[in-house]
Formats: structure tokens, sequence, C-alpha cells
């Protein structure tokens, strides 16, 4: 008799979460972490939460200190691969609390499918963008011709369980970026979608993030398969 493989059980479709108002990013960091326990424990499903935060300076695992220039904000350090970024007013953050256990061992592909599915959402309104060799991030042109970020990514992985995610600057305060070497590179600039002339709301902006959500998801199973996408 033939033998017949075991069904494959994908994992549930994360909870979607959209905050209404600005998170500070303290509580915004306690409650992923306690989000991602429960997910390696199995009793709450992942998470992807759109939000903002206050002007806030967060240091990943390999800032370094020289590049925090002014230290107008907070400075949190957080945990996250990655240097000093900014977080504040007029620009989307995701923070993903995602189970690669189930959904692919490869943090390389997951940080590639982020990418991935912001320059995704960007190409909805018009926006070529692009991944950079050495950079991680996503890139852009500026209105001056110049190449510029325009979305940051950093996580940490946890027993296989995601923290953090990515950033995209829809329209926040770029003079904020001066006080850090935004994710230590000084030589290219930071720039937002109003900065390129168009104005997109939060609103609009996480419905393009939905609508290109399923495509994440496919490249991360793709991962699974030892197949980057």
């Amino acid at each position: 008799m033939a033998s017949i493989a075991p069904e494959t059980v994908m994992p549930a479709p994360p909870e979607w979460r959209i905050a209404p108002a600005q998170v500070p990013y303290a509580q915004a960091l306690a409650t992923m972490e306690a989000r991602n326990a429960a997910v390696q424990a199995g009793t709450a499903r992942e998470l992807i939460w759109l939000l903002e935060h206050p002007p806030v300076y967060t240091a990943g695992t390999s800032a370094d200190p020289a590049e925090l220039i002014d230290p107008r904000f907070e400075v949190v350090e957080t945990g996250r691969g990655g240097r000093y970024t900014y977080h504040g007013p007029g620009q989307r953050v995701g923070y993903l609390v995602l189970d690669l256990a189930r959904r692919g061992k490869d943090v390389r592909c997951f940080v590639h499918a982020i990418e991935g599915w912001v320059i995704a959402a960007l190409a909805r309104f018009g926006v070529e963008s692009w991944r950079a060799e050495g950079r991680v991030g996503i890139w852009t042109r500026d209105i001056d011709g110049a190449e510029a970020k325009i979305g940051a990514i950093g996580v940490r992985v946890r027993r296989w369980v995601t923290m953090h995610g990515f950033s995209v600057n829809l329209d926040p305060d770029l003079a904020h970026f001066g006080g850090i070497v935004p994710c230590g590179i000084a030589e290219y600039g930071v720039t937002s979608l109003a900065r390129l002339g168009l104005r997109v709301s939060a609103e609009e902006w996480d419905a393009a993030l939905a609508a290109t959500a399923a495509d994440f998801l496919d490249a991360l199973a793709a991962s699974a398969n030892r197949a980057c996408r």
C-alpha cells in the first residue's frame, strides 16, 4: 500500500493590531516581550502590530555611542540588532511577533521577506524602492537624486520567536534624525513619502501593508523550504 504523506499544518494567521494613539516606546517593548513569551508558550497567536511612537532614539546591540550626536529625546536600549534609529510621529512602525520555528528557521530570509513586503507596499504609491547590498533597510531616490533611506529594519529573535520589525517614514520631522547617525550610515540621508511629494495617511499605509501581507507570509513559507524570495 502506498504511504500517505502527513498533512502540512500551516500556522493560523497572525493577529493584526492597529494602535489608535501613540504608544510610548518602553510600553511597546514590554508588550512585545510579553507576547513573545506567550507565543513561545503556545498561549497566544502571532502578532502584527502597527503604531507610532512619541519621539525617541533607540539603540540596537551594535550602537556606537559616538553616533549619538544630540540626545534631545529619550534614548532606549532595545536588544534588537542594529545601531541607533529614531521613531516619532509621522513614522509608521510595524512590530512582528512571529514564530519562525513554524515559518522557517532562517533569520536572513525573515529580514529579506520584510524588505520585500515594504518594497511592495511602497510600490502601491508609485514609489520605487530597493534593497542595498551591505545596508539593511529600504532605499529610494530622494528629491535631489541621491539615494536615501525611507525605511529601517531591526529584529530580534528569541527561541525562534521574533520581536521588533520595521519603520517607514510617511511624514516625520526629518530634522529629528539629526540627533543620531541613523543606523550608523553617515554617507546617505533619510527621506519620507511627504518629502517625495506624497501625502499618505497612516490608514492608507496600513491598508497597503494589509494588501501585500499575504505575499510576505508566503515568502516566509518559502523560506521554510530554504528558498528566500
